[in-house]
C-alpha cells in the first residue's frame, strides 16, 4: 500500500454550493469527477436551491475534486461552504441521492 493511501488517512469534506447549481448537470459531473478520483460519498439537490455534497478520499483527491468542481462551475456558483472532517469510511462508491 502506498503511504497516505490507508483509511487512516482518509478525510470527508462537507459542502453546500448556492447560486445557479441545479438543473446545469452539476450532480452528474461531481460523480463523474469522483469517479476518475477515487472518492466515495454522495451529492443531491436541495430544497432550497443548492446543491450538498459529501465526499471522502485522500486529502490531495478531495482537494482537486473540490477544485475540479469550482472551475467547471465557476460561472454558476455564486458560494461554497467547505467542512473538513474526519472520514466515517461508510460509502463503498459515488452517487446521487435523490
Amino acid at each position: 500500500m502506498v503511504s497516505g493511501e490507508g483509511h487512516d488517512f482518509m478525510k470527508r469534506i462537507h459542502v453546500f454550493y448556492s447560486g445557479k447549481v441545479q438543473g446545469v448537470g452539476f450532480r452528474f459531473t461531481a460523480e463523474n469527477i469522483a469517479a476518475k478520483l477515487g472518492i466515495t460519498g454522495w451529492v443531491k439537490n436541495m430544497r432550497d436551491g443548492r446543491v450538498e455534497v459529501v465526499a471522502e478520499g485522500n486529502p490531495e483527491k478531495l482537494e482537486q475534486f473540490f477544485k475540479e468542481i469550482n472551475a467547471y462551475f465557476a460561472n454558476y456558483i455564486n458560494d461554497s461552504q467547505i467542512n473538513w472532517l474526519e472520514a466515517t469510511g461508510e460509502f463503498r462508491d459515488f452517487g446521487v441521492k435523490f
